[in-house]
């Protein structure tokens, strides 16, 4: 049994919102002892059968989301900032469908948003979206999960 899982969420070709992507191939590039990686794409809940089987006590979702914040900020989203109708997201469901499936199965489901600068087909991924996907490998390293919640 895996104890965490990060579930990665987004589409490499359509410029930040390849974060995820970026993540998860950082990850099965260097794994970390406490972390287990799904890429979820940008379909995750095809990935919650995966998730199920793993049984983490532990899954961070981590995608790209619209906070109204300078690009690249990582925030830790509480429910409530998921719920928001003015929330984008580029995916087929709804962030809130996928984190209540979760809910149903595994204890603790935590969704860690990083602000993009541009979400466009064939744009490539801007440099503080890179460097924050360096640094939630480096606080996933650390052990730490102390971003700032929104």
């Amino acid at each position: 049994m895996i104890e965490n899982v990060v579930l990665t969420v987004g589409n490499s070709l359509m410029g930040d919102d390849g974060a995820g992507a970026l993540l998860a191939r950082l990850l099965h590039e260097a794994p970390l002892e406490r972390w287990g990686i799904v890429n979820g794409g940008s379909v995750p809940e095809n990935c919650l059968h995966q998730l199920r089987a793993l049984a983490p006590n532990l899954v961070l979702v981590v995608d790209t989301a619209d906070m109204d914040l300078p690009s690249g900020t990582v925030r830790l989203l509480a429910q409530e900032s998921l719920e928001n109708p003015f929330m984008f997201s580029t995916h087929t469901l709804p962030l809130t469908f996928l984190i209540e499936s979760l809910k149903e199965f595994i204890p603790t489901v935590m969704f860690l948003g990083i602000q993009p600068e541009v979400v466009s087909f064939g744009y490539p991924m801007s440099e503080a979206v890179k460097r924050a996907v360096s640094e939630v490998y480096a606080g996933l390293k650390r052990g730490a999960l102390d971003w700032e919640v929104l």
